[in-house]
């Protein structure tokens, strides 16, 4: 079973490709089977949250927020690392930011 802030590699296919390649992604949740994962990218250029060599990442990376995609847990190769407390928060309140913007239920 995987968490909220494991990291894994896991096959993805690129929207604007039909190339399926392994790359490194943050699990955000598990149900099913079904898990949704961030991509990441080493192209510090990308808008996103920094993940950085000390935290576990290969290289510089990036954590795209803005990709979020489904996978099924029998195309995860492995489990790379975790990310810590601080960066799992920074992720949470990001995500939560683009998906819900400024709606408020209270409003």
């Amino acid at each position: 079973m995987y968490e909220f802030g494991d990291v894994v590699l896991t096959k993805i296919t690129f929207t604007d490709q039909s190339i399926v390649r392994k790359r490194p992604a943050p699990v955000l949740f598990e149900e099913h089977d079904n898990i949704i994962v961030a991509g990441i990218t080493s192209n510090l250029k990308m808008q996103g949250i920094s993940l950085s060599v000390d935290e576990g990442a290969v290289k510089e990376s990036i954590i795209k927020t803005n990709y979020l995609f489904t996978v099924g847990k029998s195309i995860i190769a492995r489990k790379l690392f975790k990310l810590k407390m601080e960066k799992k928060k920074t992720v949470c309140e990001e995500i939560k930011d683009k998906i819900c913007g400024s709606f408020s239920l209270f409003s």
